[in-house]
C-alpha cells in the first residue's frame, strides 16, 4: 500500500498540486498501531521498520518537510565509527550511494570532479556514502517510505497543554492544535524537543548536570582556564572555538560603564563542574554553493545592526601574535567549517569564537511555546544572515575573508524558501528524558557497559558553547565547549529510550533519550537517531504483539529481533 499524506484542510488546496498520491480524509480521528510524533530521521526509520513488521503507522510531522536535520542541512555525517551503523540507518546511507551512482543526479558538476571534504569520508569500495545534499536525503527518505502502509500527516502540532489523554499510565490519544486526534497502541516521540514526552508527564531535564550528580568530569560549567583561549585540561574550550585573547567586551573599549556588547551575559562563567540550565548553542547548518547559476548571494537583513557583529570585528583586529597565527591558519581565516558536498555544495558549520552558533540565545527554546520558538528561530536566522553578509561585504572584515566568503551563497535548488535558507534549526539538544537508566560519560568511556543494548554510539562527547561572558582579565570569552574522545564504540541501553513504567507504559523516546548532558553530546548524531528509531519501532511492535508495556519485553527476545533486522549491538 502506498504512503498516504494528509495535510490540514487550510493548506489542502495549496498542497494538492505538489504532493503526489495525497489522500484527503474528513475524519477527525486517525488510528494506527504505532503513532510517531516527529518526522525526523529517527521517526522515518521507526516508521519504515514498523511498517515492514506489518504494523499500521502514522507519522505526524509538525513542519512541511520530512527528515529533520538530515534533510535540513546536516549532510556531513558525524559518526565516529562506521562499523556500528547497521540496519535501516546503514540502508539509508547505502541508498544515498545508489542515488549518486545515477549520472542524472550530478547537475552542477561531474561526479569525477567531486572531492569528499567531510570529516566522515567515503572510502574506496564502500557500499555506503556519508556526505550528501539535503535534497538527495529527502528523495531517499521518500522512496524508502513509498509502498508501505504509512500515513504521513504534515503541519499538525501537538496541543502541549491538554492534547495527551492517558489511561492507567498509557497514552490513549494525542490531539493536535487543530483538533485532529490520533489513537494508537504505542507512541514514539521522535522530535528533537521531546514535546510528546513532556506532555505525557514523563520525567525529563534541561541543561547541564553537575559533575557530582553522575560522577562525571566533563559535565557542568566549562570555563576557560586561567583566562586564556588555550586548551584547558583534557578537552574543553579548544582554541578554535574561542576568542583571541584580549578582545574587549564593552560598547566603548575599556569603559565598563558603557555597557556590554550584544550577546554577552553579566557576571562570570560560574564554577567549573557545577550544573546550570544552559543549552548548547544552535545554528543553521547552511547549504552553500559557489556555482554562479545556482547561487543566491548573501543578503543584508532588513533589521541588520552593525553592533551585533562588533565582537567579530574586534576578534579579527586582535590577530597579532603566534597563537593568533595558529588560530587563523590557512583556509581557516573564515570562521566556519565548510565541508564539501556533491554538486558544488557544502555543509557549513560553526568554528571560532564568533561564528554561526548564536551563543546563549536559545536558552528558553526547549520549554518555549510554539510562537516563542518561531521568534527564537527567526532571531537565529536574522543573526546568521547578518553574519554571512558581514563576512562577505563589510569593510571592517579583512579583504581575504571577504573574497573567500562572497563567492558563496545559498542554493536555489535545496529548500522551499526563496532566499535559500532552510526551515530546520539545528536543535543540538533540548529536553532529555530521565528514565530508569541514564547514559553518562561513564558509558561513553566504557567505564560502565550496559547489558541491554539497542544500538551503539561512537562519536566523541561534543558540546557547543552555552554562554558568552567577561573573564577575570576583562576580556570576552565563550563557555561550554567540550570535545572529548570516547573509549571506542559503546552500547546504548534499552532502558534509556523507554520511560519509567509508572509514568508511561506505551511510549518510546529514541531522540530525547535518557542521558546526561555530556553523554547526550556523544549520542546526538543523526545515524544514531536512525538506529534508535529502528530499535524503538521493534520495541513498539513487540509490545503491540505481546500486549505488554514497552518496558516489559524480555531482553533476549528483543536482542534476537534487533539482530535479525541488522542492528549492530557489539
Amino acid at each position: 500500500m502506498k504512503m498516504h499524506q494528509f495535510f490540514p484542510l487550510l493548506i489542502l488546496l495549496a498542497a494538492v498540486t505538489s504532493t503526489p498520491g495525497m489522500c484527503q480524509s474528513n475524519s477527525k480521528t486517525f488510528s494506527a498501531d504505532i503513532v510517531i510524533y516527529g518526522g525526523t530521521s529517527a521517526g522515518i526509520s521507526a516508521a519504515v521498520q514498523a511498517a515492514r513488521l506489518g504494523k499500521s503507522v502514522t507519522i505526524i510531522e509538525p513542519s512541511s518537510r520530512l527528515g529533520g536535520l538530515t534533510t535540513g542541512g546536516l549532510g556531513q555525517t558525524d559518526i565516529g565509527n562506521k562499523q556500528v551503523i547497521g540496519g535501516i540507518s546503514r540502508e539509508f546511507y547505502q541508498n544515498i550511494a545508489a542515488h549518486y551512482d545515477d549520472p542524472a543526479h550530478w547537475i552542477w558538476q561531474e561526479k569525477s570532479e567531486y572531492r569528499d571534504g567531510g570529516q566522515t569520508r567515503t572510502g574506496s569500495g564502500e557500499d555506503a556514502m556519508w556526505t550528501f545534499e539535503p535534497s538527495a536525503a529527502l528523495k531517499v527518505f521518500e522512496k524508502m517510505l513509498d509502498d508501505l502502509d504509512i500515513t504521513v500527516v504534515y503541519q499538525e502540532r501537538l496541543n502541549r497543554e491538554t492534547g495527551v489523554s492517558k489511561t492507567d499510565a498509557r497514552i490513549a490519544t494525542i490531539t493536535m492544535e487543530s483538533g485532529q486526534t490520533f489513537s494508537g497502541k504505542v507512541f514514539i516521540d521522535a522530535t528533537y524537543e521531546g514535546d510528546l514526552m513532556a506532555a505525557a508527564g514523563v520525567s525529563y531535564t534541561v541543561g547541564r548536570e553537575s559533575n557530582d550528580q553522575y560522577g562525571e568530569t566533563l559535565n557542568g560549567i566549562q570555563a576557560v582556564k586561567n583566562g586564556t583561549t588555550l586548551r584547558g585540561g583534557a578537552s574543553n574550550n579548544a582554541v578554535h572555538h574561542n576568542f583571541i585573547k584580549g578582545v574587549d567586551p564593552y560598547i566603548v573599549k575599556g569603559d565598563p560603564s558603557s555597557g556590554l556588547l550584544p550577546f554577552i551575559e553579566e557576571g562570570g562563567p560560574g564554577t567549573i563542574g557545577e550544573g546550570d540550565d544552559g543549552v548548547q548553542a544552535y545554528c543553521f547548518r547552511m547549504t552553500l554553493t559557489d556555482h554562479p547559476d545556482n547561487r543566491i548571494p548573501f543578503r543584508k537583513p532588513d533589521n541588520y545592526r552593525e553592533q551585533d557583529y562588533e565582537l567579530l570585528f574586534r576578534n579579527y583586529e586582535a590577530a597579532t601574535g603566534p597563537i593568533e597565527e595558529m588560530y587563523w591558519y590557512g583556509d581557516r581565516l573564515v570562521p566556519w567549517i565548510n565541508s564539501s558536498m556533491p554538486n558544488r555544495k557544502t555543509d557549513t558549520n560553526n568554528q571560532k569564537g564568533f561564528s554561526t552558533d548564536f551563543i546563549g540565545q536559545n536558552k528558553d527554546y526547549p520549554e518555549a511555546s510554539y510562537e516563542e520558538r518561531e521568534r527564537i528561530l527567526q532571531r537565529h536566522r536574522d543573526y546568521q544572515q547578518g553574519l554571512m553578509w558581514t563576512l562577505a561585504y563589510h569593510p571592517r572584515i579583512p579583504e581575504k575573508v571577504r573574497d573567500a566568503v562572497s563567492k558563496w551563497g545559498t542554493c536555489k535548488d535545496e529548500y522551499e524558501r526563496e532566499d535559500g535558507w532552510q526551515a530546520q534549526l539545528y536543535v543540538r539538544e533540548a529536553r532529555r528524558m530521565v528514565s530508569d537508566y541514564v547514559m553518562t560519560q561513564k558509558n561513553c568511556e566504557k567505564i560502565e557497559v550496559v547489558p541491554d543494548p539497542v544500538g551503539m554510539g561512537a562519536y566523541g562527547m561534543d558540546s557547543h558553547h552555552i554562554k558568552r561572558y567577561v573573564n577575570a582579565e576583562g576580556h570576552v570569552a565563550n563557555e561550554g565547549n567540550v570535545e572529548a574522545h570516547v573509549g571506542g564504540p559503546y552500547p546504548i541501553s534499552y532502558r534509556s529510550i523507554v520511560p519509567k513504567k509508572e509514568e508511561c507504559a506505551n511510549l518510546v523516546v529514541p531522540v530525547c533519550l535518557s542521558a546526561s548532558h555530556i553523554g547526550f553530546g556523544s549520542m546526538r548524531m543523526e545515524p544514531v537517531f536512525m538506529v534508535l528509531g529502528q530499535s524503538a519501532a521493534i520495541i513498539a511492535s513487540m509490545a503491540v504483539e505481546e500486549e505488554s508495556a514497552v518496558q516489559e519485553l524480555a531482553y533476549p527476545e528483543l536482542k534476537t529481533a534487533l539482530l535479525e533486522h541488522g542492528q549492530v549491538l557489539e
